[in-house]
């Protein structure tokens, strides 16, 4: 788990794998899988989640299955850490697939960036400080999805839309998740 980071930086470095999320949600409601399977039903190349596979287990949360060898048995499975993930995880994405948000929801920086906007950090130069590694391009492009999305509106600052609101709810809950602590109240 990113313990030491605050919800929105754990957040932030597990969207740095496009396929982190899918991926655990994925093997949370199979229990596990093989690698296979995974390509197939995920629709992902071998080389990115070769990766994703790599990153979400360097971090704790997957592992191989060291009983693999059955043809019945899943080759990769959640770790206990990794199934504490796997429920905020699938409720997130069946959110943003529920709303036709999956494409841009799973851009890097998407749901950082609503994440941000429900904690307070509603002008760009707070998101920017906010933000681990979010370059002024990316974030700019990111803010723009989002609106085009209709998840945030600007006026003065930023600020989500209803829209916007219900979906940081199922960010936070992964994000709180990811970070094993607390954020404040939605704004």
């Amino acid at each position: 788990m990113l313990t030491q980071l605050s919800p929105l930086q754990a957040l932030a470095h597990l969207m740095h794998n496009r396929w982190a999320l899918p991926l655990l949600a994925e093997l949370h409601q199979t229990d596990g899988s093989k690698f296979v399977t995974l390509v197939h039903r995920l629709g992902i190349s071998r080389d990115s989640l070769s990766r994703t596979l790599e990153a979400l287990t360097a971090q704790g949360w997957v592992l191989r299955n060291t009983g693999h060898g059955h043809p019945l048995r899943p080759e990769y499975l959640l770790t206990p850490e990794g199934m504490l993930l796997g429920t905020p995880a699938l409720r997130l994405l069946r959110e943003l697939r529920a709303r036709g948000l999956e494409e841009v929801g799973l851009r890097k920086w998407s749901l950082p960036v609503l994440l941000g906007v429900s904690q307070g950090q509603e002008r760009f130069s707070e998101l920017l400080r906010a933000l681990p590694g979010v370059t002024n391009r990316a974030l700019t492009l990111a803010l723009k999805d989002l609106e085009e999305a209709g998840l945030l509106e600007r006026a003065v600052g930023y600020r989500l839309t209803p829209a916007g609101l219900e979906l940081a709810e199922e960010v936070r809950a992964l994000a709180l998740s990811l970070a094993g602590g607390t954020a404040g109240p939605p704004r």
